[in-house]
């Protein structure tokens, strides 16, 4: 079985003077954050290759998560399509390039590309990834070149309001 697990970065700065690029989190962002990491790692014991956008606030959701998964930063890849060119296309450039050992990843990036790649891989849907969410799609199979669009399930959703 192979895994893709979508987060939706945490709450950001809106009136910082920054660019979108640049924007952090908020104080209550990093909080939230650490709160659903933690409930985060109850649920996933392996959460796989770690790949987040480059945006600040991504970088720093994808920071957060790791360390409260005992994972070192270093080990979290960036890639700047997860800001740039989001979506399904590039999703699968991910899976075709992920090892074969490798059964699950997990992506940190910004809406509406972190709702929609989810919605299309799932046979039910998925609903709206508010700041912070995270949903699990798994697929039965066994090589990442057999993940289909509407193939997956949705094996879990948390969100930060429910928590």
């Amino acid at each position: 079985m192979k895994k893709i697990i979508f987060v939706r970065h945490g709450r950001a700065e809106d009136d910082s003077g920054l660019s979108d690029f640049e924007r952090s989190l908020t104080p209550k962002g990093k909080v939230i954050s650490l709160q659903v990491a933690k409930k985060f790692r109850e649920k996933e014991p392996d959460p796989g290759l770690l790949i987040t956008s480059p945006a600040f606030r991504a970088l720093e959701t994808a920071f957060i998560f790791a360390g409260e998964l005992g994972i070192s930063h270093d080990d979290v890849q960036i890639d700047s399509n997860m800001y740039h060119r989001a979506g399904m296309k590039h999703l699968l450039s991910i899976l075709e390039n992920a090892a074969g050992n490798i059964d699950t990843i997990t992506l940190f990036g910004h809406n509406p590309a972190i709702t929609e790649m989810p919605d299309r891989l799932s046979k039910t849907g998925c609903e709206f990834l508010t700041k912070t969410a995270v949903v699990c799609i798994s697929f039965p199979v066994s090589n990442w070149s057999e993940v289909r669009t509407g193939s997956g399930k949705v094996e879990y959703f948390l969100k930060p309001e429910k928590l």
